[in-house]
């Protein structure tokens, strides 16, 4: 029996990639490979997203409360500047997408400030006060 693509992704994925090795191309599931394709892309996006987001996150956290800033909001900028450098670097082709992630995140950010810090949302500016470079620079620390 033949690993269905919405019961068993997992076996379903590792059948269609043997198909394909084999050259066995008129039994792959192609309506299916299409789809993968599509939501392993979008899964890089999310990715992106999701690792600017926590970096604004903790650069709004930085500039907006300077009086708790500590090693574990540092380790957590440093790092997630260098997964997100690292996520480009493996997948030049979202460098299109940048700007548009950088603009979600921004706004996931303020929702993830406010929450963590407990201030009113209107302490974070609606635009972002880094630049997407300044976000990414290992050398700036908002004041």
């Amino acid at each position: 029996m033949r690993p269905q693509y919405e019961t068993d992704f997992y076996s379903w994925a590792k059948h269609n990639a043997q198909l394909l090795r084999n050259g066995q191309l008129d039994q792959a599931d192609w309506e299916h490979i299409a789809e993968g394709l599509e939501e392993m892309s979008g899964s890089k996006e999310s990715e992106l997203e999701n690792r600017l987001g926590v970096l604004l996150t903790h650069l709004l956290k930085w500039r907006y409360q300077p009086e708790r800033k500590g090693n574990s909001w540092s380790a957590t900028i440093e790092e997630q500047r260098r997964r997100v450098k690292r996520v480009l670097k493996k997948n030049p082709g979202l460098k299109s997408y940048f700007a548009e992630a950088f603009d979600y995140a921004y706004g996931d950010a303020r929702l993830m400030a406010t929450r963590e810090t407990g201030m009113d949302k209107k302490t974070f500016p609606e635009i972002c006060p880094f630049s997407a470079e300044q976000t990414l620079d290992e050398n700036f620390w908002p004041t």
